[in-house]
């Protein structure tokens, strides 16, 4: 039974929810202050039906959130994200642990309400921001202040699963506005110029330009090349299928994982062109692995390092910073040649569906916002023809009757 107790012009109201699993009583507590005008039969009378709700809530299992939102959210860490999700994303999260726990990590749970957490990301948000531990900050991007809302909303979820609390205090919070940023990516006059740079690389530096012209013509992420295998291509028909990723994390080194979503695992039909370059890279890496002999090491991989275990994922990031250095032309990241593939297929007129499928999200909202500053296993992007125009190689694809136009380089090695 609920044990009430006034306290000035408010009332305690206490009640045991049993035992922990140490043996000590677990006791829930609220405060309900009457409302002004309210006689003492009122407030009497009140005050038994709030002892009576409150009790039934804690009997529910509604009401024992008693942990501070840092030591819950540790709990959901190894309840929860390290047997459920990848350690990319796990990484990330632990990234923002120290500015959210700063901010409301001291905080009860059940306690924290939506301005609390809108007063913190408010001030992500702000020019002159401190961090973590009070030095002035950089105002963090839109996306950034939104990943932060997103792991305390994640954690604030499983509370409510496991029916400790009853409501998310993130749904009533207002995210900034988006960053009006111009991605950066190349135009097809640069990408041109790339490739035929490409064609002046010396041989070991084979399997990058390789890895970059696959990235331009596939769109597939980084992760996803590095993890392609030579079992992952039907050769009669020029199909590479994703199945697998290659990452790394300061704690696992590189490691294999499965594709970042369900429909991230896709196939695609690539250009007799492309098909015969990354046939002549087959040679070339059987070539140099006979030249070391035993000092290979046999991992099916199309990229690799010297003595043949998966790539590091820095490597081509640092490859191509040098490339372009190296030629004097502007560095754009590994992922903006997803952008341009993305870019070049909607603006040639493929309709957003067909491009999603083809770059594995699993939302249309994420293709679109690609170009803006349910996988199907027979959908294929085909390559027809290679042709020239002016001092522009192009080539022609076909899907459900829609074409688009995209460049090519004839590799000679």
């Amino acid at each position: 039974m609920a044990a009430i107790q006034r306290r000035g012009n408010s009332f305690r109201i206490k009640v045991s929810c049993g035992y922990d699993a140490r043996g000590k009583q677990v006791v829930q507590s609220m405060t309900w202050k009457p409302d002004e005008g309210m006689t003492e039969k009122q407030i009497e009378k009140e005050v038994q039906r709030q002892a009576i709700l409150f009790e039934e809530a804690c009997l529910k299992g509604n009401v024992i959130a008693v942990v501070k939102f840092e030591d819950f959210s540790r709990q959901w860490f190894s309840e929860y994200a390290e047997k459920r999700l990848k350690a990319q994303t796990i990484r990330g999260y632990h990234y923002l642990e120290p500015r959210i726990y700063n901010a409301i990590g001291h905080l009860r749970i059940d306690k924290i309400t939506p301005r609390h957490v809108q007063k913190f990301i408010n001030e992500l948000s702000e020019e002159n921001r401190r961090d973590a531990l009070g030095a002035k900050g950089q105002k963090l991007s839109a996306k950034t202040v939104k990943l932060h809302l997103s792991l305390i909303s994640t954690v604030f979820d499983y509370a409510i699963k496991m029916q400790m609390i009853q409501t998310n205090p993130c749904k009533s919070v207002t995210l900034p506005s988006p960053d009006k940023k111009e991605r950066k990516i190349y135009t097809l006059e640069e990408a041109q110029n790339i490739l035929e740079l490409f064609e002046t690389e010396d041989e070991s530096n084979f399997k990058y330009v390789v890895f970059f012209t696959m990235a331009l013509y596939t769109g597939f992420r980084r992760g996803e090349l590095l993890g392609l295998e030579w079992d992952d291509f039907d050769w009669d028909n020029n199909i590479v299928t994703i199945s697998r990723t290659s990452n790394w994390t300061k704690e696992k080194g590189v490691y294999t994982d499965t594709p970042k979503t369900a429909s991230s695992m896709r196939s695609l039909k690539i250009p007799s062109e492309l098909a015969e370059l990354i046939k002549r890279y087959k040679l070339w890496q059987d070539d140099y692995k006979a030249s070391i002999g035993n000092k290979w090491i046999e991992s099916n991989r199309l990229f690799t390092q010297w003595d043949g275990k998966p790539m590091d994922p820095s490597a081509p990031y640092y490859y191509f910073q040098a490339f372009c250095k190296r030629n004097n032309i502007r560095f754009c990241n590994i992922h903006s040649f997803r952008h341009l593939n993305a870019a070049l297929l909607i603006t040639s007129g493929v309709d957003v569906k067909t491009v999603q499928t083809c770059l594995g999200h699993s939302e249309a909202t994420t293709t679109v916002n690609n170009v803006k500053g349910h996988k199907n296993q027979s959908s294929y992007i085909t390559i027809k023809s290679v042709t020239f125009k002016g001092n522009t190689l192009t080539f022609i694809t076909t899907n459900n009757c829609m074409t688009c136009t995209l460049i090519f380089l004839k590799y000679k090695r």
